[in-house]
């Protein structure tokens, strides 16, 4: 069983910052693929970012290229999403997600096998 908790929300305007970590418990994440999906009111979830485990193969969706950096740091079994100029279409409840396959589909939420609760951001006009 692996649990992953999201951190790092928030209230921003627009054109701010936020860094999101997850991190887990229960089992070491450096060997798997990690992803973040976010779920804005109405709307179904969206992949956002993923990053292979060894981290040479990263994928963004095209709304967050050149904003959002994903990256790793496998000794401490945690994953970070910088978010840079934040816009208020990303509003939106963000979610990791670890895929212990190692499939590389990237972008397929049901590639993922677990996902944490979600951490809200809000970015401000």
């Amino acid at each position: 069983q692996v649990q992953l908790g999201e951190s790092g929300g928030g209230v921003v305007q627009a054109g701010g910052s936020l860094r999101l970590s997850c991190a887990a418990s229960g089992r070491t994440l450096s060997n798997y693929a990690m992803g973040w999906f976010r779920q804005a009111p109405g709307k179904e979830r969206e992949f956002v970012a993923a990053i292979s485990w060894s981290g040479t193969r990263i994928d963004y969706t095209d709304s967050v290229k050149g904003r959002f950096t994903i990256a790793r740091d496998n000794a401490k079994t945690t994953v970070y999403l910088q978010m840079n100029t934040l816009k208020p279409e990303d509003t939106a409840v963000y979610y990791c997600a670890v895929d212990m396959h190692n499939t590389l589909r990237l972008r397929n939420p049901h590639a993922y096998e677990y996902w944490g609760q979600g951490t809200q951001v809000t970015v401000s006009s």
